[in-house]
């Protein structure tokens, strides 16, 4: 596939803040919800939070596993050659060449060193694992000493960013992908219309949870 059909990663964003959608392989979930979001206008990434990319494979303890490093092409050829029609018929083939015209590959979260203002995470797993891998958490298991302490508290701490970590659980298949998506985008236009998201943002998620009937998780964590 020509790279150019990665046409929307270079868009320029008007969004205000900075969203991150994640789910455990950045396939399905936070995939969809990032070519949705991107759509609209808003400043996303995605990423997933396992160990490796796992798809469903030709039995049900059978699986194709993927480093994060592997282009979603390679991935779609990949699977072409193993069995066109299987993976036509569940769907894989479509994603991956949705996915593959929003970005080159799949990422992890845990190896990605920018910052973001939100965090929008796919179930609860996930999301556990995206707190344990803040940035403090980080800090502290190479750096637990007395003298670093200090050195954090007086230069560092002036760096930290604050961060929103958010999860509505969203079932690992296409439809409920693409009503998980709807739901992220109607979340996250209600979050960037705020004028004080620090101070408003538990108004808004209890409001919309009574609204999307779904129990949402919430923590801050500075990054």
């Amino acid at each position: 596939m020509n790279k150019s059909k990665n046409s929307n990663e270079n868009e320029v964003s008007k969004g205000k803040l900075r969203f991150s959608v994640v789910c455990s392989s950045n396939m399905n979930r936070s995939m969809e919800a990032h070519a949705m979001l991107q759509k609209k206008g808003f400043n996303v990434r995605s990423f997933g939070s396992g160990s490796q990319v796992k798809l469903p494979g030709p039995s049900p303890t059978v699986h194709n596993i993927y480093s994060f490093s592997t282009p979603y092409e390679e991935i779609y050829q990949d699977l072409v050659a193993k069995d066109k029609n299987l993976y036509t018929q569940n769907g894989l083939l479509n994603m991956l060449d949705r996915n593959r015209r929003v970005k080159p590959h799949p990422e992890r979260f845990q190896e990605y060193k920018g910052l973001s203002d939100v965090i929008i995470c796919c179930e609860e797993r996930v999301y556990d694992q995206v707190y344990e891998c803040n940035w403090f958490h980080r800090f502290f298991e190479f750096r637990c000493t007395k003298a670093s302490y200090i050195v954090l508290m007086n230069t560092e701490m002036k760096y930290c960013h604050l961060v929103h970590i958010i999860n509505i659980d969203i079932r690992d298949n296409h439809e409920e992908a693409t009503c998980g998506a709807l739901l992220f985008c109607h979340l996250c236009t209600l979050l960037e219309k705020s004028a004080d998201l620090d101070n408003e943002i538990e108004e808004i998620l209890s409001n919309f949870e009574n609204i999307c009937k779904r129990t949402i998780l919430h923590t801050v964590c500075f990054l």
